[in-house]
């Protein structure tokens, strides 16, 4: 799953990009571009995948994301064929940037565009807000939309039940320091093998470190274990699995890369909190009352 690195056109007559897509369903489209990204899904359920973060969301899903920072949504038709909406705001860094440190009043939201380097996820409260300003964004005019856009950010850094997604430093591009090239080659290497067999060596090897240094090297960057970091990201596809296909447990372990059905169960357990039995079971519940 190699990320390409999209192209964003600012509009001739504003600083930054604002778009309202409406899609039957949201493809897998694995990408990062260098400007930040306020990105609202209304109208639809399925996986998310941000840097190293893999999850299922659902509707009124609000994300922050920093530049450089890879990322996707993924879902399915809904079942009444009713569209599902996306609205995206796109803002180049050196724009924002400059915006926040040469105002005080808004020097503040440092923190937010800092912590959106590894994405963050905000509130329903949160994101019912952001609709409505959207909404209005939708009939704005340029000046308008500049000060709807000083709004979202402020009850984003307002809202007390955000938190992060990935691990850091989990971006492409120049944002990050030159020893991480080395990190981008693994990771990237890892994306596109993580359901066969990894072994901590051949990795070292292809970062040209002794395995010791690697697992340290590998650990600081990410905060995970390599152990932990390939079994997040098979628990991810696993998640997307149990959501979109009707495939028996025992064959979802195997496509995962998973050795067996008990060490798929307790690591499933483990991170997302219940059994993949449970979860299939909790997202046929959701489909039943809705």
């Amino acid at each position: 799953m190699r990320a390409f690195c999209e192209k964003i056109i600012t509009p001739t007559d504003a600083s930054w990009r604002y778009h309202k897509y409406q899609m039957p369903y949201l493809p897998f489209s694995w990408h990062y571009h260098p400007e930040y990204e306020i990105c609202l899904t209304l109208n639809s359920k399925g996986v998310r995948h941000i840097g190293d973060h893999i999850a299922e969301y659902g509707d009124y899903d609000l994300v922050f994301m920093g530049p450089n920072l890879p990322h996707t949504w993924q879902s399915e038709s809904n079942s009444d064929g009713s569209e599902q909406i996306v609205y995206v705001a796109q803002v180049p860094v050196n724009w924002l940037d400059k915006l926040v440190r040469d105002h005080k009043e808004l020097q503040g939201m440092m923190s937010l565009l800092t912590r959106s380097l590894k994405g963050i996820k905000f509130s329903t409260a949160c994101a019912l807000s952001a609709k409505h300003l959207f909404e209005k964004m939708d009939e704005a005019s340029g000046a308008q939309r500049f000060i709807l856009l000083l709004e979202l950010l402020t009850i984003m850094l307002d809202d007390t039940q955000q938190h992060t997604l990935s691990s850091p430093m989990f971006a492409f591009g120049k944002q990050l320091e030159k020893n991480n090239g080395k990190l981008n080659q693994v990771i990237e290497f890892i994306y596109e093998n993580y359901t066969e067999s990894l072994y901590a060596e051949q990795l070292a090897e292809l970062a040209h470190m002794s395995t010791n240094h690697f697992h340290r090297y590998f650990k600081q960057r990410t905060e995970y274990t390599l152990t932990e970091f390939i079994n997040r990201l098979r628990i991810g596809k696993a998640c997307k699995l149990l959501i979109s296909s009707s495939s028996p447990i025992s064959v979802i372990s195997d496509q995962c890369g998973f050795n067996n059905v008990s060490n798929f169960n307790r690591r499933f357990l483990a991170i997302k909190g219940c059994t993949p039995r449970k979860f299939r079971q909790q997202l046929l519940n959701h489909d039943l009352i809705n």
